[in-house]
């Protein structure tokens, strides 16, 4: 019996497979039995248990061959992984080997977007990954594109032009709908002569700009400035001389015109027509009729016919002296003088040195009602008609005052100012 007992205990010592060879699938066993290094598994060794990369170690870490021929333990290893990454707006990401250790994934944006932080994380040893997760931010700027620049002539007779366009596109990589602005005046309005800045401006979601500009330019084509005529002068519509501007003529009192009545500034910067004139009034005081006398005076000048009983008339001998001393303001405001003196069969009548017939003498005081008996003044507006009436001598100023107020349009008042120190 006790020699038995020796012999089991020689054969448990001297067995070299006492337990099972051990493994571990994706890890590494590192024995160490009493019997030296080239024994892993008699009795009493010792083994160590440790997985790959990537891996975790289940069960025993440290296992020993046992009596009973089991090792002490067990152990496993398990491969580790990493949680899924979530997906990032706007954009994606790939891995090398999914979410396993080591595996790295690289994030890319969609066009129009750029990353925001960490291009890339690694799955690390400890199941987690490395880093924080990124975003993709819409960095690009949109594109507008502006249309070109443009030259308009004004249109004639003003100082605008009427300037249309079509509304530019805009376009970005990240965002349909964009925020199109416009600077400036608004397409299909009247433009001012020179150059207008035309500016629009786009915003994206994120406010991300882009601009651009062109410039309407509108050119006024002018005539060279029409100087006025001798002895008179100019009323121009618009600014004067530019493209479709008229021109029209006037002559001083005492003068009339001779030529066009007006010009026009033309497309190719000239005037159309010849230069009118002003020359003195020409007046055929031999005509056999006071119709025939007026006619010459129609919408041209205005009368004043002064009738007297005699030359020695005092009231008409006061007015003479008056009306001498004022026929430059006369022909300022184009009233003509006609004295009618006496009685037939020595009655006469003038204008200035030239005398009137007997007919238009008598036609003149059958028109007007005009008596031989006592003085009398007469003055008729530039259509002939009688406008006032006096029977006593005027003062120059009272006889002005008068014919300004009621006689004279608005453009006669503007240019009787103008030259009112003329007759100084």
């Amino acid at each position: 019996m006790l020699h038995t007992l020796l012999g089991l205990v020689t054969l448990q010592k001297t067995d070299p497979h006492w337990c099972h060879s051990p493994s571990l699938t994706n890890g590494e066993v590192s024995c160490h039995s009493p019997r030296g290094g080239a024994y892993r598994s008699t009795l009493g060794t010792r083994c160590e248990m440790s997985c790959d990369r990537g891996y975790r170690l289940l069960g025993r870490s440290s296992i020993q061959c046992l009596a009973s021929r089991r090792w002490s333990g067990t152990a496993y290893c398990r491969m580790m992984r990493c949680h899924v990454l979530a997906l990032i707006p706007h954009g994606r990401y790939t891995c090398t080997h999914d979410f396993m250790v080591d595996s790295r994934c690289e994030f890319t944006c969609d066009p129009g977007y750029r990353i925001e932080g960490e291009h890339s994380r690694t799955c690390q040893h400890g199941a987690s990954w490395s880093g924080v997760q990124p975003v993709c931010s819409d960095t690009d700027p949109p594109k507008i594109k502006c249309p070109p620049s443009r030259l308009k002539v004004a249109e004639p007779g003003k100082l605008t032009a009427r300037v249309t366009w079509d509304r530019p596109a805009a376009t970005d990589t990240a965002d349909k709908t964009l925020d199109v602005i416009l600077v400036g005046q608004q397409p299909g309005t009247d433009f001012n002569e020179g150059a207008n800045i035309i500016r629009y401006k786009v915003y994206d979601q994120a406010r991300n700009r882009a601009a651009c500009k062109f410039i309407v330019r509108v050119e006024v084509r002018r005539c060279p400035v029409l100087p006025p005529p001798l002895h008179g002068y100019l009323t121009c519509s618009s600014d004067g001389n530019n493209y479709g501007a008229t021109c029209e003529y006037y002559c001083d009192g005492g003068y009339e015109r001779r030529g066009v009545a007006s010009r026009v500034c033309q497309f190719n910067r000239s005037w159309g027509g010849r230069a009118a004139e002003c020359v003195s009034m020409e007046i055929k005081s031999d005509v056999k009729t006071a119709s025939a006398l007026l006619d010459q005076f129609y919408e041209k000048r205005r009368l004043l016919i002064m009738s007297a009983p005699n030359i020695s008339d005092p009231d008409y001998q006061l007015q003479n002296i008056m009306i001498q001393k004022s026929d430059c303001g006369l022909d300022l405001r184009h009233v003509t003088l006609i004295e009618l003196l006496g009685s037939p069969p020595r009655e006469t009548g003038r204008i200035k040195e030239s005398l009137l017939g007997s007919e238009v003498i008598e036609g003149l005081r059958q028109v007007f009602r005009i008596s031989r008996s006592y003085f009398s003044m007469v003055l008729l507006d530039k259509l002939g008609l009688d406008r006032e009436r006096f029977i006593t001598p005027m003062a120059s100023d009272e006889l002005f005052s008068y014919i300004d107020s009621f006689l004279l349009d608005e453009e006669e008042r503007e240019r009787l100012e103008l030259h009112r120190d003329f007759c100084d």
